[in-house]
């Protein structure tokens, strides 16, 4: 009897593990065929585009370049960004894209808005890398960071911005935005300007960054209809928070 019930405990307890394994696995068959599925859309983003003037980049050669991640610059709601350097010693921002959603689509709205710019006021796509799970944007590197990080602590270096400054940011900013209205072959809309997407050169000139929310619309669209509401509260067109404008 003794025996009968240890048996029965036995093989309960092995139902149990072997379920638990079972469920386990197919958790991780899931989660990997979803990082296949992102990886296949946007390999097949970049087979349609093959005129992107950015350079693709190996995991191997993102790594190198940050010296295995090893100066963090900032982070956000898409992952990380650290500090890089490639092989002819200009220094570049590197945005890995761990956290992305959508199946990749913060990294398509990314390459298609901004791979092809080169505006003075908007920053510059210097490569990406693709890998079935890991997902890397590379960027000019700005040594003044984000127009954020001046804006609250009021100092550059201890001494407050002079209006010129400020109205030079100001003004900069406002070519960058009328440049993706009006200066491409599509209408640009970021959907999410705000200071932490500023950055500021060594010279304090501002560039538009990150395009993740971003949207492309025809020259002769006028009106612009949205599903789902976009961008930062705080920031975002009042008429998309308040229905009633």
């Amino acid at each position: 009897m003794l025996l009968s019930s240890s048996i029965s405990v036995l093989l309960i307890a092995a139902k149990s593990v072997i379920g638990i394994a079972l469920l386990c696995a197919f958790l991780l068959y899931r989660c990997h065929r979803r990082h296949l599925s992102r990886y296949d859309t946007i390999e097949d983003f970049l087979q349609t585009n093959n005129g992107l003037i950015p350079i693709r980049y190996s995991y191997k050669h993102i790594r190198a370049m940050t010296n295995n991640f090893k100066e963090k610059l900032g982070e956000g709601g898409y992952g990380l960004v650290y500090k890089g350097k490639m092989r002819s010693g200009d220094v570049v921002a590197v945005k890995m894209l761990n956290k992305s959603k959508a199946d990749g689509q913060e990294f398509i709205n990314e390459v298609t808005t901004i791979g092809q710019i080169h505006h003075v006021n908007v920053v510059r796509l210097v490569g990406f890398c693709v890998a079935p799970s890991k997902h890397a944007l590379v960027y000019d590197y700005m040594p003044n960071g984000s127009l954020d990080k001046l804006i609250f602590s009021n100092s550059q270096n201890g001494h407050p911005l002079s209006w010129k400054q400020t109205c030079e940011i100001a003004k900069g900013v406002a070519r960058g935005i009328e440049y993706l209205h009006q200066g491409c072959n599509m209408q640009i809309l970021h959907f999410d300007i705000k200071p932490h997407n500023i950055l500021l050169d060594e010279n304090f000139v501002p560039k538009v960054a990150d395009f993740g929310l971003a949207k492309l619309y025809s020259m002769q669209k006028s009106v612009s209809s949205l599903t789902v509401v976009r961008g930062t509260l705080g920031y975002m067109a009042p008429e998309l928070f308040y229905k009633n404008i």
